[in-house]
């Protein structure tokens, strides 16, 4: 089937693309520095170099002694606050451990990158669903990195034939079925687990980041996206990259908004108890509302969403922080 090398494999949405990789029948190397990753997030079906995109003999030392057939990139800061106050890390660790992941795949003859890209290219968007095609200007640091990172790619495939999927996801939730991995960051800022870290008592409440946005309930509006559906879609873009597909951008979602007191709902409601909030101040570089349009996601890669039902969602996602409160085990 191939060998692929997934950088960033020990993250949440990584880890849950490496057991899809694996259960796919691929052979899956992963690379990660542990910074935001988790050792034990990693399949044991999968190898693991531990160390950082930006170490380009790290990298080297990967490219020879695995044959590798095409690379899932998913190692990125992802936090939109820290991103408002610290941009140069951003873009020194997005953007440059992309040049970095890039020139050595180029070295070593590696041609195909499925690219974990992000909603929030779009920043603020002008019409609801939001399509491949609308305007993109990012409204918070990490936005304008994963923006740059694809502007790259489409020069890297010009220039030297690299062809790649930048997968444009919007909000990741839930957990494997099997409860074995789930959603552990550190500082935690998604709302699913902030939510229901609230609900177990790991932390006093959940904050609603602003209440006064021109929506229907004055909360941000999001598209939640089970990270399983994500994984499938990765596998479909590699394949299809594999099968000599042309490079393309992707928006994956459910194409449903949800406000964030309809999500604290859903889950009073998956739990069958009120879960303490208290409102606060708007963060810097939070869009009103992102909702996706799937429709190119089905033509071109035959996906669709499995998980459709939000409190289904929520459902798989406490399976897993109601058996693991502290996360992933720090050894």
């Amino acid at each position: 089937m191939g060998k692929i090398l997934v950088p960033g494999g020990a993250g949440y949405i990584g880890s849950h693309t490496v057991a899809e990789l694996l259960n796919g029948g691929f052979e899956v190397v992963v690379a990660d520095n542990l910074e935001t990753g988790h050792k034990q997030a990693v399949h044991p079906g999968a190898k693991l170099y531990i160390g950082d995109i930006r170490d380009r003999a790290f990298l080297n030392g990967i490219f020879e002694t695995e044959s590798i057939d095409a690379v899932i990139h998913f190692a990125a800061y992802s936090l939109v606050g820290e991103s408002m106050t610290d941009p140069l890390k951003y873009y020194d660790n997005n953007v440059g451990g992309t040049r970095n992941l890039l020139e050595a795949m180029i070295a070593y003859g590696v041609t195909k990158i499925v690219f974990s890209s992000s909603a929030s290219v779009y920043g603020e968007p002008e019409s609801i669903p939001i399509y491949e095609t609308d305007p993109v200007h990012p409204t918070n640091t990490y936005g304008a990195t994963k923006l740059t990172m694809e502007q790259m790619l489409s020069w890297t495939r010009i220039a030297y034939g690299v062809s790649y999927i930048s997968m444009r996801y919007f909000n990741a939730c839930g957990a494997h079925p099997d409860g074995c991995i789930g959603e552990d960051h550190r500082p935690e800022t998604h709302l699913i687990p902030l939510i229901l870290q609230a609900a177990n008592g790991v932390r006093p409440e959940i904050q609603i980041f602003g209440s006064d946005y021109d929506t229907k309930d004055g909360t941000c509006i999001r598209d939640y996206i089970h990270v399983c559906d994500l994984a499938a879609a990765h596998e479909l873009a590699l394949r299809h990259l594999l099968n000599g597909g042309e490079s393309e951008i992707i928006n994956l979602g459910n194409g449903v908004g949800f406000s964030v007191l309809e999500i604290i709902k859903a889950a009073e409601d998956v739990l069958g108890r009120t879960i303490p909030s208290v409102s606060a101040n708007r963060r810097a570089g939070d869009p009103a509302r992102l909702v996706a349009s799937g429709e190119k996601a089905g033509m071109l890669l035959n996906w669709s969403p499995e998980y459709t039902d939000i409190r289904e969602i929520i459902q798989t996602a406490w399976r897993w922080h109601s058996t693991h409160p502290e996360g992933f085990k720090v050894t």
